[in-house]
């Protein structure tokens, strides 16, 4: 390799004396951000009231599941989350790696006991000794892994993800992996322990985390290959990742069943925005610049957030202008590392996706297969994928800043540098960290009525039985609390199939009448409610509740004041507008042309005696003569009535005028 390339100065300290810095700065980090509040393991209120995002509650409800379910292998199945066939605690992103080895020793463990907390900190600590190890193949001074290690140690991407998405803050993956490739060119060797273990690793903390260090590792065998002109022993170790790899992935039970829904998102949807490296605004509206301004987004860019910092972009523009300067120096170093630029070109591209977009607009969509499209959604949040690129970045600069010349110069820029970054988040960095060291939110629960005291006594299933409920998150935690299963999907992965198979065989046997003792039933939609109370009303309790959920409860007695009850043929009951909309239709008033008088009900029994031989609705005490009563589409009645604005109707209960 060159003299000039930027991967040739030798290392500093010994590898353990600079990895052991470098941990100690992570550790420093963390603390000095977040405090000892999360790293008490029986304190998990941040968790349960979604500390920065509600995802916290899915990631913490997993481990809940998981902590009472029977070991089995493969491990991390949950078999009262998507009751009754279960799910891997990877989908919902409850660090699988982590739940398994607490619940070997969940004998010994509090009753309440988060790990999230630790985690994060091992995160920050692993990325601080990870980062010292790149940099002291670059660097003789200690006081210069010092400064480096800041900016990855307070890399905006990886504080934006800590407690938001906690298991995506295991980047020093990344970092390692990135460490290796260096080290693995320079001695022109692949097999690497270290590389190995991080790979295997990956599976079992994110799989997200799978391509990236893959990439790193492609690009490593890519290299030795062309500089040893042999491919048997690179190949090999490549071949022996993958595969145990994928026993990981098998042990810690992510091919257990099939796990296809989750969301109509597909790929693209979530593509990084092209001014995303020097856009500071991340998901929740902290604004990571004291300098730049924010720049629009549009999509789901704002789940590709990869703000570089003031002091990253700044040597950027040194580092572009000097590649300029010296192109031979450059291209020399470009064509030793092609393989490395070859997979940083194909994560940025997929990181990008073919929905083009920049600022506020969409440039373009390539038309892309659809057998495609499904394949790449597996990784739908494609903005991630520039994270290796995101810290390639970070490595050049400070490298290139150490190469200035003279030595005192080079200190002086990389201070400059630490400072200029840390300057630049220093309000988003506080504001986070206060966040958690202040956090004294109480548990939001919408689970407030009587009738859910009642009803965690009774049942041992949660059982809904169209769409997504209301809330389902702190439905899956209240479920996990009481120590009951549920079907509701709250993971970013479920089998779709499986549950609509489920959903209708339950609903059929519902409508025959046949319900299970111990069984709540849970429903979304107000039209299949209505169709289910009027067969099953004389042996359940069936109602609305305040909060908006529809339940029907076999066998239950509550006389709770929080209950719209459905009686008798649906006595007491009232009358309510669907809740429809399309390109016609607004929440169940058509608004094709005006006036807008016509009303959209599901059509069932007991919409049809409410309406049958009735002249008029009334709402608020004043009376709207019915024009007409339309059966026309299966499904439902559109009733017309004499009325400016049927608008004003929605969200109301109605009452029929005979």
């Amino acid at each position: 390799m060159s003299s000039a390339s930027p991967f040739a100065h030798p290392k500093q300290l010994t590898s353990r004396q600079q990895f052991l810095l470098g941990c100690v700065i992570g550790a420093a980090a963390f603390l000095l951000l977040f405090g000892f509040g999360p790293l008490d393991v029986t304190n998990d209120l941040w968790l349960r009231s979604g500390f920065v995002e509600k995802d916290a509650i899915q990631h913490y409800t997993g481990w809940l599941f998981y902590r009472e379910s029977a070991l089995s292998i493969p491990f991390g199945t949950a078999e009262s989350i998507n009751w009754p066939q279960g799910l891997s605690i990877a989908f919902t992103d409850s660090i699988p790696l982590f739940a398994v080895f607490f619940r070997l020793i969940e004998g010994i463990l509090p009753a309440t006991f988060q790990y999230f907390g630790l985690f994060a900190f091992l995160c920050f600590v692993l990325q601080g000794g990870f980062a010292a190890l790149l940099l002291g193949l670059f660097t003789r001074s200690a006081a210069a892994l010092v400064l480096g290690c800041l900016p990855f140690v307070f890399s905006p991407v990886l504080v934006e993800r800590t407690f938001r998405h906690t298991s995506l803050g295991a980047q020093f993956l990344i970092v390692a992996a990135l460490y290796y490739y260096i080290r693995g060119r320079r001695e022109k060797r692949v097999c690497w322990p270290g590389l190995f273990a991080v790979n295997v690793l990956t599976i079992a903390l994110h799989p997200y985390f799978v391509p990236m260090t893959y990439a790193f590792t492609a690009a490593l065998v890519l290299g030795v290959m062309v500089d040893t002109r042999t491919a048997a022993r690179p190949l090999g170790f490549l071949a022996g990742n993958l595969a145990a790899t994928v026993a990981a992935g098998w042990l810690f039970g992510l091919f257990t069943g099939s796990a296809e829904g989750g969301s109509t998102v597909e790929f693209g949807y979530f593509g990084m925005n092209l001014n995303a490296l020097w856009n500071p605004i991340s998901r929740w509206t902290t604004v990571w610049s004291r300098v730049l301004p924010v720049q629009n987004q549009v999509r789901g860019n704002y789940d590709a957030f990869n703000y570089l910092a003031l002091g990253m972009l700044l040597a950027c523009v040194a580092l572009a202008v000097w590649a300029v300067l010296h192109r031979h120096e450059s291209l020399t170093s470009m064509r030793c590392h092609w393989p490395l630029l070859l997979v940083c070109l194909c994560l940025t591209v997929f990181a990008v996706s073919h929905v083009v977009t920049a600022n506020g607009a969409t440039l373009f969509t390539l038309p892309l297969p659809h057998a495609l499209v499904r394949l790449a959604t597996t990784f739908r949040s494609s903005g991630r994928m520039f994270w290796p690129v995101y810290y390639l970045i970070f490595t050049c600069c400070i490298v290139f800043t150490l190469r200035l010349k003279p030595q005192k110069a080079a200190a002086g820029a990389l201070a400059l540098l630490a400072a200029v970054q840390l300057w630049d988040i220093s309000p988003a960095l506080i504001e986070r960290g206060s966040e958690m060291r202040n956090y004294q939110a109480e548990y939001p629960s919408p689970l407030t009525s009587s009738f859910w005291e009642a009803a965690a006594d009774r049942y041992d299933h949660i059982v809904s039985l169209d769409e997504l409920q209301e809330e389902p998150l702190h439905l899956a935690l209240w479920a996990a609390d009481h120590h009951l299963t549920t079907n509701d999907p709250f993971a970013a992965r479920w089998d779709e199939d499986a549950l609509a198979e489920q959903r209708q065989s339950l609903i059929d046997a519902l409508l025959a009448g046949q319900t299970e003792p111990d069984c709540l039933y849970l429903v979304h939609e107000e039209a299949l409610f209505l169709e289910l109370a009027d067969v099953l009303q004389a042996d359940a309790f069936c109602a609305h509740l305040e909060g908006g959920w529809y339940v029907i409860a076999p066998g239950l007695e509550y006389t709770g004041t929080d209950a719209i009850v459905y009686g008798p043929q649906g006595e007491g009951f009232p009358l309510h507008i669907s809740d429809y909309t399309d390109s016609i239709w607004d929440k169940g008033v058509l608004v094709r042309e005006e006036p807008y008088q016509t009303l959209l009900f599901p059509d069932c029994a007991f919409t049809r005696r409410q309406l049958e031989g009735m002249t008029a609705l009334a709402a608020d005490g004043i009376e709207y003569p019915i024009l007409n009563v339309d059966d026309k589409d299966a499904g439902w009645l559109m009733v017309t009535l004499d009325i400016p604005d049927a608008r004003i109707l929605q969200g109301k209960e109605l009452e029929s005028i005979a």
